[in-house]
């Protein structure tokens, strides 16, 4: 595992990970991923907690007290220091699945009275014992008089002259002063160390019976320490069980905490990897090594992704992103991406042959060793591979088709591969093949430089020449070679270009397309429901006027029966007003009379109604599809609504329609929102240039509203503003 988060390029982060840990531990984590996956969530969504205590390593202390054996202080106030953070992840997590987890787990009684024996140092506090309490008193009282003693010395005359400095040093477990050579002369005592500068660190000879003291203290204090360690051992023993179920859970809460706390400084998100999909979606994935990096976004769906185009261009760093987000995943570790529009598939294992593998000391060529690596992949399943520089060390021709037919044999055994080569014969023969996709990395002819995008679908040159006319190489050399090349070639790698060229524009056009017919799908849609809710009010409005005609006649009658001749006339006027306005039948227009907004309309066979007129045209929209129209090839069609006509009026909210709209302090998602809303309006209202600010700031709500339009159906173009109109703070729309 560490080779292959070297070979990633992943070494500083994994080592920036372990030092949010309590004590280092494997990185991955055993059980059900989905409830880890979970309870690290529900950790992250909590205010900050306490960190973790540093303990070590208590393999050896279990494996002591299984055998009956006594532990040191030390492993023992390691135990207490777990137990203690127990209790307190008991007190502060009280819901949901962590606070379940944490709630199941039982202190004995026992072990929470030892867990009292001690003070926050990891010492046995005095109230444990009397006799602590008093050799404790006394070890502080000799110390004490030792300082006393040293302080008199160090300020006596003759001694003072010796002196390298005043201060009292404590070397070897030991108080000492720090004399010159010939101290001897005036003072009696032990040389126990000696300084880089020559001098000699000595205990005076009036300390001798206070050290003999100390010493003695000392050890009566030790007994007394292994005395209570054995006690505590022994209750330990009877609580092994617990005591290694302990360790185990501060182990996994360690795990969950560290990936949290990274993640939180780091601005990091968690994928869980899908076990019901092979399937790699990556949205704006940033690989941890790169300072600047340029967010990735790749749709590996099939197979095997072919990555082929310019030198330098970042197809490596592509493959080494692809794996290096499927192993983090699979760590559940955490990584810069946008996690809610990406997926990543689960495999077994992950393999990247990524270096040179030739070998003096093993004999092995480069080409003997990558057989050697690919020989390894014919006996695995359900693995991610990684291949950079697939022809290494061979002839090309040979290679294309050995490798060919080594990779299909491979997408058999359900291996998901990535690979970067300049094979274009090999490109080429796999580019049929239905789970084989191409990407090419992107060179901008007008800059000379690679722009670290790629073309889904295609083959892209390597432009050698250029690149090495980019890193220095003489200019009179690349033309020789080029010389050499051939202009056929030459021309060959030139329609290579311009069939990238015209794939991306084909490809963008597709995309545009796709989008209105959504579009148009979804207005075909709300039509309909419109049409069918206004039908029911409609009936609705006509049922009521009805009953109220027949409810008026029924009063009439009576009170001709009751001979109210003036009653009766009146409510037959009523009833009469009343079947008036039900009718239905509304006269048409006028044919002289000009064309309006809310018309019917025919234009050509089609029939539909104006939604807007702007000088000489016409905005209609028919059978759900809008669109501009010269007002004169227009003609009227059927019934034409009526300012006298009883209906059904449905109000609609308009914007007012504003040419300008302010995103300032709205988050990505909500600036999306009112765009859209506010793009539609202006094309109702027949606007057809707009101005959109949105600031400079970080720069992604600018990049949030330049990749909404890109994809936008009804955009001519966009570009930034006059300098007088905001600038790089705002976009200037042309609908």
């Amino acid at each position: 595992m560490e080779k292959l988060f070297a070979k990633l390029d992943l070494s500083d982060y994994q080592e920036s990970f372990k030092h949010f840990l309590a004590r280092e531990k494997p990185l991955f984590m055993e059980g059900d991923a989905h409830l880890h996956f979970k309870l690290i969530h529900e950790l992250l969504a909590k205010d900050r907690l306490k960190p973790l205590p540093e303990v070590p390593n208590l393999d050896t202390a279990i494996a002591h007290l299984s055998k009956m054996g006594v532990l040191h202080l030390s492993e023992i106030f390691a135990f207490v220091k777990i137990v203690n953070y127990t209790t307190y992840l008991q007190s502060v997590l009280l819901d949901q699945a962590l606070g379940e987890w944490i709630a199941r787990i039982v202190i004995p009684v026992e072990i929470t009275r030892i867990c009292d024996y001690f003070d926050e140092k990891g010492e046995l506090k005095s109230s444990v014992d009397e006799q602590f309490e008093h050799i404790n008193k006394n070890l502080k009282s000799i110390k004490d008089e030792m300082n006393a003693t040293l302080r008199r010395l160090i300020s006596t005359e003759k001694i003072a002259l010796y002196l390298a400095d005043k201060q009292i040093h404590y070397i070897n477990n030991q108080e000492a002063l720090l004399v010159r050579g010939g101290f001897n002369h005036v003072l009696k005592g032990n040389v126990v160390a000696r300084s880089s500068s020559g001098f000699f660190y000595v205990v005076p000879e009036a300390l001798a019976k206070l050290v003999a003291k100390e010493s003695e203290l000392i050890d009566k204090k030790e007994e007394l320490i292994y005395k209570y360690a054995k006690q505590i051992s022994s209750v330990f023993a009877k609580q092994l069980k617990f005591l290694s179920f302990i360790n185990k859970e501060f182990d996994r809460f360690d795990a969950y905490y560290a990936r949290v706390a990274f993640a939180r400084e780091k601005e990091m998100e968690f994928v869980l990897a899908s076990s019901k999909s092979s399937a790699i979606v990556l949205e704006n994935f940033s690989h941890p090594a790169l300072a600047h990096p340029k967010p990735i976004c790749v749709d590996f769906s099939k197979r095997v992704l072919m990555i082929t185009g310019v030198n330098a261009g970042g197809k490596t760093m592509l493959l080494k992103s692809i794996l290096s987000a499927a192993l983090l995943s699979k760590y559940l570790l955490p990584m810069k991406i946008d996690a809610a529009h990406s997926s990543i598939g689960s495999f077994k294992e992950l393999y990247a042959v990524l270096d040179d593998p030739q070998s003096v000391k093993n004999d092995i060529s480069t080409f003997a060793g990558r057989m050697s690596e690919f020989s390894h992949l014919f006996g695995k399943k359900n693995a991610l591979v990684g291949v950079d520089e697939i022809e290494l060390g061979t002839d090309a021709d040979e290679a294309a088709n050995l490798f060919k037919v080594m990779i299909e044999k491979l997408i058999e055994k359900e291996m998901k591969i990535v690979i970067t080569t300049h094979h274009k014969r090999l490109a080429s023969m796999l580019a049929t093949h239905p789970e084989v996709e191409l990407l090419a990395a992107i060179y901008d002819e007008k800059n000379e430089r690679p722009t670290y995008g790629f073309l889904k679908g295609t083959i892209g040159r390597s432009y050698a020449f250029e690149t090495a006319l980019r890193y220095g190489v003489p200019p009179s050399l690349v033309k020789e070679a080029k010389i050499l090349y051939g202009e056929d070639k030459e021309k060959l790698g030139e329609l290579i270009q311009k069939n990238i060229d015209l794939e991306l524009q084909m490809r963008k056009t597709k995309e545009e397309l796709d989008a209105r017919l959504q579009e148009v799908e979804k207005l075909k849609i709300s039509l309909n429901d419109e049409k069918e809710r206004v039908r029911g009010e409609f009936e609705t409005a006509y049922g009521k006027l009805s009953k109220e005609f027949r409810d008026a006649v029924s009063e009439a009658k009576k009170a001709i029966k009751t001979q109210d001749v003036k009653e009766a006339h009146r409510l037959l006027n009523k009833a009469n007003l009343y079947r008036q306005e039900s009718k239905r039948n509304v006269p048409e227009a006028r044919a002289g009379e000009p064309l309006s907004v809310g018309e019917k309309i025919k234009y050509g066979s089609s029939k539909g109604v104006i939604k807007s007129i702007k000088k000489e045209e016409a905005l209609i929209e028919c059978d759900g599809i809008s669109m501009r129209v010269p007002l004169a090839s227009l003609k009227r069609s059927g019934p034409q609504p009526h300012s006298h006509k009883p209906s059904v009026v449905i109000a609609k909210e308009t914007t007012g329609g504003s040419m300008i709209l302010d995103l300032h302090g709205l988050r990505s998602d909500e600036a999306i929102e009112r765009l859209d809303k506010f793009l539609s309006d202006a094309l109702i209202n027949g606007f057809d240039e707009v101005l959109v600010y949105h600031g400079i700031g970080t720069g992604k709500l600018a990049y949030a509203v330049r990749t909404f339009l890109s994809t936008y159906p009804s955009l001519v173009s966009y570009a930034d503003a006059p300098q007088n109109l905001g600038g790089f703070g705002a976009t200037l729309i042309k609908l």
